[in-house]
């Protein structure tokens, strides 16, 4: 299977019809989907802000994409995407290769312990500039991506053996009640819950947003 330092790649089948909970994880996925008896169609996802509901019907089978955080596709490239969609990777390697500065902004809001004016510093802009680096592609805000990536580090951090009072404080939080209410916001579950859901948990530590690697996953 072929993976880049653009994309993740995964693959999933409903051999019945399925509901799935979508998290906020600060990337876009490209869907290549494949219902029984019917066209294949491709399709971009939005950003997430919350957690959804996504259901699939009976025998749609979906080849995924995963783009790193903050990117998204050409309308040409999706063009031809979907009227070839068995070149799907070799047409998202050609546009998913190039680095751009919006990854550097991205990278230094999601360090640990980032606040916007300190990731401006650390790229050598004004806030200002790096406020528009966001609005000039209808993004969200800085904010999203830095709250984010710190509600991201905290879910990865309950598979440690670390308290909950450890892991806020780490993590930047006021204190275990102030994590609480942001994964809750974020993820619909508490700490201490999603340390009782490991399928959730394992599915909230893959590669996106904080943590993007460039390794293979298998399932969204």
């Amino acid at each position: 299977m072929t993976t880049t330092p653009g994309f993740q790649r995964w693959r999933h089948s409903a051999p019945k019809a399925e509901t799935h909970i979508v998290f906020p994880d600060g990337c876009r996925d490209l869907l290549v989907l494949r219902p029984p008896c019917a066209p294949v169609r491709v399709l971009v996802t939005e950003l997430d802000f919350l957690p959804r509901r996504a259901a699939l019907d009976s025998g749609v089978e979906i080849e995924g994409f995963r783009l790193r955080p903050g990117a998204t596709i050409s309308p040409m490239a999706l063009e031809a995407i979907a009227a070839s969609p068995e070149c799907v990777e070799t047409i998202l390697g050609d546009e998913c290769q190039r680095r751009d500065s919006l990854d550097d902004v991205i990278m230094a809001l999601s360090e640990p312990g980032a606040t916007v004016l300190s990731a401006s510093k650390r790229l050598g802009i004004s806030v200002r500039t790096l406020q528009r680096s966001f609005l000039g592609r209808a993004l969200p805000p800085p904010d999203f991506w830095r709250l984010l990536a710190r509600a991201r580090r905290a879910v990865g951090m309950l598979r440690s053996e670390m308290s909950l009072a450890e892991i806020a404080d780490a993590c930047g939080f006021s204190d275990q009640a102030h994590m609480t209410r942001d994964l809750t916001r974020w993820f619909g579950v508490t700490p201490a819950g999603l340390r009782r859901r490991q399928p959730t948990l394992a599915l909230l530590c893959q590669p996106a947003l904080g943590n993007w690697t460039g390794e293979q996953i298998s399932t969204r």
